[in-house]
């Protein structure tokens, strides 16, 4: 078994290189975008599209599938590299990223895009369109699962704790939340514009199992996703992550939300990323 893992780890490690070259690729052609924070999340979402996600390519609409809400929209690079490797449309189209016309919009398009469960890009809304998809779901008698992923200065938006409040008085096990927890946001750290702390003991008083992880090791992620999958509770998976993970000169920078490389910059990425 635990060759088995090593072996997943390594082939996860490998998918999640080649998505994080996909996102500094695209925000630099297109030369806007959200490198860092996409980045930051594309390790957990190379978990559930390339492990843990049933889902079908060739059939988007699958009754059957598995569903992913990017709450924080704004890291679009990350699901578009993950749909574009998993064979959802052809990989050319990450070069038209931002585009007039493109598929691929600054955040998520569900008319636009295969793949994309629902637009996402006012902040806070994620949560309440999974609980809906979750309880149609329990409804018809269903077994896909939903997932959600809230960044950590998303939490500051009211509606966020008004879903998760949902979630636990319906009974919605098949709900598995995942906080990207970075510490930044828009306009610098999220402790010193609202603190979301303690946020163990907030979301236990709303009900939720919580699970707390290193948001960029696959040998934490698998299991908690893993965890999510038995528990009869709603899950919430606190991932203690790094804004612009992997790039080392531009992690954990607060001036750099929302800017894409420059042609020079991108180049000395590819030399340093790991």
């Amino acid at each position: 078994m635990a060759g088995m893992m090593d072996w997943e780890v390594k082939r996860l490690r490998e998918i999640a290189y080649g998505l994080r070259k996909d996102i500094l690729e695209m925000t630099t052609i297109a030369g806007s975008g959200h490198p860092t924070s996409s980045l930051s999340c594309i390790d957990i979402l190379t978990a559930l599209y390339f492990h843990e996600m049933r889902h079908d390519p060739k059939n988007p609409e699958w009754p059957e599938r598995d569903r992913f809400i990017l709450s924080k929209g704004h890291a679009a690079p990350a699901i578009y590299a993950c749909l574009a490797s998993a064979g959802y449309f052809p990989r050319e189209e990450l070069k038209k990223l931002r585009k007039i016309n493109s598929m691929l919009q600054g955040h998520p398009d569900s008319v636009k895009t295969p793949g994309i469960e629902i637009a996402t890009g006012s902040l806070g809304t994620g949560l309440s369109v999974g609980n809906g998809m979750a309880w149609a779901g329990k409804m018809d008698r269903k077994k896909y699962r939903v997932f959600v992923m809230f960044g950590d200065g998303e939490l500051q938006e009211g509606q966020c704790w008004e879903s998760m409040w949902t979630t636990t008085q319906f009974g919605l096990n098949n709900v598995t939340l995942i906080i990207d927890r970075n510490g930044l946001q828009n306009d610098g750290w999220v402790k010193e514009t609202k603190d979301p702390e303690p946020l163990q003991k907030k979301l236990e008083a709303f009900n939720w199992k919580v699970v707390k992880i290193n948001g960029h090791r696959f040998e934490e992620i698998l299991p908690a996703l893993q965890k999510a999958h038995k528990s009869r509770k709603p899950v919430c998976i606190i991932a203690k992550t790094v804004k612009g993970k992997g790039v080392k000169f531009i992690e954990n920078n607060p001036d750099l939300h929302g800017k894409a490389l420059t042609p020079e910059q991108y180049q000395e990425a590819l030399k340093v990323l790991r």
